[in-house]
């Protein structure tokens, strides 16, 4: 994944996809800036979803950045299948790694791949450790829901860790993105902007909607600030 990005970037979940219809539900939001795909191994998060397969199936119906969030336990074993199935971006969970310098280790295996690294933390987990690490990864992704089920309530109080990505990053003149994703929609997506998030992950905000397209211009001209 090369090149910058100007905020917003919408991010729509394919989870909240109709699975039997995968390709044209990608398709119905070719406006979005990436597709974001949710990796679940029913052992870190308690529920399935899709595998290297279906992300390779994805890349092959659009050249949109793909989003990959890896939710699965021993994620260094599994970067390197991502990659070659299409992934531009790989995030894995801080909870899923031994310890901060395996996930420095593994950000940086990702970036050799030639992907994006990025990292995520669930609601539970203190975002300060990794203030003075940002330059070694592309993406923080903080998750504004516990991790596993799509359609669940915004957690307005995660955005605190928004603020202080924000902060860190800025003093340090860096180009991490900050990413949310958990219940972001248009009564949300505002204040996780003005927090300062660059990308928003929707999944039924977007694939509710009858107007899939127009759903996430909606969700671009509410994230502008």
């Amino acid at each position: 994944m090369s090149g910058t990005f100007e905020a917003p970037i919408i991010s729509p979940s394919i989870l909240a996809a109709d699975f039997t219809k995968l390709g044209d539900d990608v398709r119905a939001v070719a406006n979005a800036d990436w597709i974001h795909v949710d990796i679940m191994d029913g052992h870190f998060v308690p529920n399935l979803s899709f595998g290297p397969d279906i992300t390779k199936q994805v890349d092959g119906v659009t050249n949109q950045v793909l989003d990959v969030h890896l939710m699965i336990e021993e994620p260094e074993n599994w970067v390197e299948t991502y990659a070659k199935a299409g992934a531009d971006c790989i995030i894995f969970h801080v909870e899923a790694v031994a310890d901060e310098n395996a996930a420095l280790d593994l950000a940086q295996k990702i970036r050799d791949l030639g992907v994006r690294a990025g990292f995520s933390i669930k609601p539970g987990t203190p975002i300060e450790p990794w203030l003075d690490k940002l330059n070694h990864f592309d993406l923080a992704l903080v998750m504004s829901v516990e991790p596993g089920f799509g359609g669940q309530k915004f957690m307005p109080e995660q955005l605190d860790k928004v603020r202080k990505l924000r902060a860190a990053i800025d003093e340090a003149g860096l180009d991490t993105l900050i990413e949310i994703d958990g219940g972001i929609s248009a009564e949300t997506i505002a204040s996780a902007a003005e927090a300062g998030c660059d990308a928003f992950v929707a999944g039924s905000a977007i694939y509710k909607q009858e107007d899939k397209a127009a759903a996430v211009e909606e969700l671009r001209r509410l994230a502008t600030i």
